[in-house]
């Protein structure tokens, strides 16, 4: 791969149907295209996106976001079911697996690679709030269990399944999508939000890192999504008990989210997320795709984000795809 397919691989953009995907797989060469609640879902069910990506230079990730409930945007084409929150209070582990292979055969068979679920955070907030009824529970062990059998059932299904949102967004400040979110300091987080990381990340998996600053472990106006030291947690395990994460981490959407979109340029956040450690940017759009790769190539230039770096995410990259190393 030249650097700038290198690095292209290293993003993950909305799109608006075929048309959009087709273009910005075969002109940019991105690493993954999302389906987005606005996205013209005939690109799945007529089957265009499968052909789509088998034309692509490089198959790209086709992640969604389904984790059921309220966040089902495959509902209108029949995959559907109930909230996590539900599904903890009337379903047992082995039939959560059960509903999630079978939402993962009808992703795959549609041409989805990635699922953003399960949602692994730990919240007692109302079913109507941000996080809300999207935990299995305010109980960090039952948010582990049910997590790794929704996530198993991806698996099975043929899904890579990414955990959501890192290092814990149920006890957060207010909602990402509008503003600024602190969390519980570290030390708090350490006996509930991360707890179900301890368990969940011993499979195939991506990791979803949310726009949350933390004290005691962020800088006081960075967000995870763009720190080092949050980034360097999830990856060397051990700071919470967990062990060495070797999977993909993305970033949250960095383009429409005020917690990032009210201080950075989508180029300034797609730069920070990757420098501070995380394999891919995520974002809805793809019309900006071109200056966040002139941005990246300078970055690279400058020795900001080096090339040991950048191999070392798209190798973990294409292992997720099952395609080996860069």
């Amino acid at each position: 791969m030249t650097l700038r397919d290198k690095l292209a691989q290293m993003l993950m953009v909305g799109v608006t149907g075929s048309e959009d995907a087709a273009s910005v797989l075969q002109n940019s060469h991105v690493g993954g295209v999302f389906v987005g609640s606005w996205t013209d879902k005939s690109m799945l069910t007529s089957g265009d996106m499968k052909r789509i990506a088998a034309a692509s230079p490089t198959p790209p990730m086709v992640s969604v976001d389904q984790e059921g409930g309220r966040v089902s945007r495959l509902a209108s084409i029949g995959i559907d079911f109930p909230s996590a929150r539900e599904l903890a209070a009337t379903r047992t582990t082995g039939q959560v697996r059960a509903i999630a292979r079978d939402a993962a055969v009808k992703m795959r068979e549609l041409g989805i690679t990635v699922d953003f679920a399960p949602d692994v955070d730990v919240s007692d907030e109302p079913d109507d709030a941000v996080i809300g009824d999207r935990s299995f529970s305010n109980d960090p062990q039952v948010v582990a269990r049910y997590g790794a059998a929704f996530a198993d059932g991806l698996r099975d299904g043929g899904i890579l399944p990414v955990f959501k949102h890192f290092p814990g967004h149920g006890h957060g400040s207010g909602d990402s999508h509008l503003g600024t979110v602190t969390t519980p300091p570290l030390s708090q987080l350490m006996t509930s939000d991360l707890v179900p990381y301890r368990s969940v990340l011993t499979q195939p998996s991506g990791v979803l890192v949310g726009h949350l600053i933390v004290p005691g472990l962020t800088e006081p106006q960075t967000p995870a999504s763009l720190s080092p030291a949050a980034m360097s947690l999830l990856r060397n395990g051990t700071g919470y008990g967990g062990n060495p994460f070797t999977g993909p981490i993305f970033t949250d959407d960095l383009s429409s989210m005020a917690a990032i979109s009210a201080r950075y340029s989508v180029e300034e956040a797609v730069t920070k997320a990757l420098t501070a450690g995380a394999d891919i940017a995520l974002w809805i759009t793809t019309d900006q795709v071109p200056a966040v790769l002139n941005a990246l190539q300078g970055a690279v230039r400058s020795g900001r984000l080096t090339m040991e770096k950048v191999n070392a995410s798209v190798t973990r990259i294409l292992t997720a795809k099952g395609l080996g190393r860069c």
